[in-house]
């Protein structure tokens, strides 16, 4: 039994550097927010705008390379790869302090989702070949923990460092003629270039050792990464469809799918256009309505998402028979349902404290965003042991029991938390709504990835990346920002009516409570069905 409960020096380093990786990834990512009035300003932009390139214009890369960085995550050195990937989006990362317009911040967003893809795949299928199934929950827990402490530093670094350099430089003659806001983003990307060096040393762990399925050598990691790639990119997943001899019905489903992605992106264009207007956004020479843009980035998404499961139909069996279980599909869609609320929420918070409360920035950063890290730590702290503890005495249907518990009670808090008077009433109603949101995640992860083989966990972790880009950071932030846009600004209702999507997630928990210990029961029976030699 020790044995099977004990995690070795080399697991606690790679726990260690994989949740930095976790805590930069959210830096750079989120630093958006709390800069988002100053760029606001400067750029002459919009909320929705900035919902684009907070989420939207983000999403379109991290979800695409997220799938062929997680194939290359299930067969290749994974720490190599996380360096490889911070170092690309730390450079895109700074790329946005020269930005003068929307254009080439887009491009730096665009740079930052590429990276990141590889996070959560290389990541987590680290983790779990390095801790055994009882310990996993804590190591969730700690990556959990990561994500607040990145996102509050974001916050902190960023509010910090923009106001710092707006009042050393306010009679002018700034380095570059930079903003603060710019120089934010400098002093953000830094970090990772250090963190990519340790990544690159760290010894990579036997794959699957731990479960005792120790999965074979990938002759061809890359192969495979750039074949998933092109199996789901539009234009080139018609020529593998051709190429590996699709059924007529499999023609049928691909090309219907994508008629219907048409109408429904035709349609939200319209309905959105005439509920929120929006002038053009200028990108070089072109205009591009912003409604047309976040519609062709989620359509895209979503015959992305139709592509990856043809793919898998048609290539590897096995991982179809696995990963397309009822139990691991509604997880999935639970996390992206609920990222939505998150990154909808979190993404305007800062924005609505200064506005509500006539806080600065960096008074902002530092008290919101010491709060939500110290929340953030806290949460996870109580819900992976306690996912643990309640997996142990109620297998499956306990862990799932937490998530709903957290998921239930939280959107009925954000109605009261944002109708605050003050900002001191506001941060006292946040403790208690945060340290209730931030516990679905550790159950709900350990229960994604031992729904999986071993082998799968990297395609797994691409696939929920995949849904929650396109519902969270594609739609989440978007959403608010342009229901803020049609109310005069009124963010406290946008951010409380994101919540509305909460009946959907609780229906879906209560369905996984009953059938996910089947599911998880059955996934050897499963995989050797479709071929799989274990």
């Amino acid at each position: 039994m020790a044995a099977s409960t004990k995690v070795s020096r080399a697991g606690w380093y790679a726990l260690t550097l994989v949740s930095l990786t976790q805590a930069m990834s959210l830096l750079d990512r989120q630093i958006l927010s709390i800069l988002a009035t100053n760029i606001r300003e400067d750029l002459h932009i919009g909320d929705a705008e900035l919902g684009l390139l907070y989420g939207t214009v983000f999403a379109l890369f991290y979800a695409l390379f997220s799938l062929p960085l997680g194939r290359l995550a299930d067969g290749w050195l994974r720490g190599k790869l996380l360096a490889i990937c911070i170092t690309i989006w730390s450079f895109s990362a700074g790329l946005a302090a020269f930005a003068s317009g929307f254009g080439l911040l887009a491009i730096s967003r665009l740079g930052v989702g590429i990276g990141e893809a590889a996070a959560q795949p290389a990541g987590n299928s680290l983790i779990f070949d390095e801790f055994p199934k009882a310990r996993r929950g804590i190591a969730m827990a700690a990556m959990a923990i990561a994500v607040a402490v990145g996102l509050g530093l974001s916050m902190i670094l960023g509010g910090i460092a923009a106001d710092w350099w707006d009042k050393t430089y306010a009679q002018g003659n700034a380095p570059l003629g930079f903003s603060g806001w710019q120089f934010a983003f400098i002093i953000a990307s830094l970090p990772g270039f250090i963190l990519a060096i340790l990544l690159y040393r760290m010894k990579e762990p036997r794959r699957g050792a731990m479960e005792g399925i120790e999965s074979p050598k990938d002759p061809h990691p890359f192969k495979a990464s750039a074949a998933m790639l092109g199996a789901v990119t539009p234009g080139t997943n018609w020529f593998l469809l051709w190429h590996r001899g699709a059924s007529k019905k499999q023609w049928t489903i691909n090309l219907v799918g994508l008629a219907l992605i048409a109408i429904f992106v035709v349609s939200m264009i319209s309905w959105t256009q005439s509920f929120s207007p929006r002038p053009p956004l200028e990108i070089g020479s072109f205009h591009l309505n912003p409604h047309v843009l976040q519609w062709l980035v989620v359509g895209f998404g979503l015959f992305v998402v139709l592509n990856l499961f043809q793919s898998f139909k048609l290539t590897d069996a096995p991982t179809a028979a696995v990963v397309l279980s009822p139990s691991l599909l509604m997880l999935i869609l639970v996390g992206g349902l609920q990222t939505a609320i998150n990154y909808g929420v979190m993404g305007f918070t800062p924005s609505f404290i200064m506005r509500s409360y006539g806080l600065s920035a960096g008074e902002t950063g530092l008290q919101f965003g010491l709060l939500a890290a110290a929340l953030g730590v806290m949460g996870p702290l109580i819900a992976g042991p306690l996912t643990d503890l309640v997996n142990k005495h109620l297998a499956g249907a306990g862990r799932v029991g937490l998530a709903l518990f957290s998921l239930g009670a939280s959107p009925l808090l954000a109605i009261w938390v944002y109708s605050a008077d003050t900002s001191g009433s506001f941060y006292l109603r946040f403790t208690l709504y945060s340290l209730i949101l931030t516990m679905w995640m550790p159950p709900l992860y350990s229960m994604m990835y031992d729904l999986v083989l071993p082998r799968m966990r990297g395609v797994t972790s691409s696939l929920y990346i995949m849904v929650s880009t396109l519902l969270g950071l594609g739609i989440g932030p978007y959403a608010v920002g342009m229901i803020s846009d049609a109310n005069g600004g009124d963010l406290a209702s946008a951010i409380i009516s994101i919540n509305l999507v909460s009946p959907v997630i609780i229906t879906l928990l209560i369905i996984v409570m009953i059938r996910v210990n089947r599911d998880e029961a059955s996934v050897l029976d499963r995989a050797r069905a479709a071929g799989e030699k274990v």
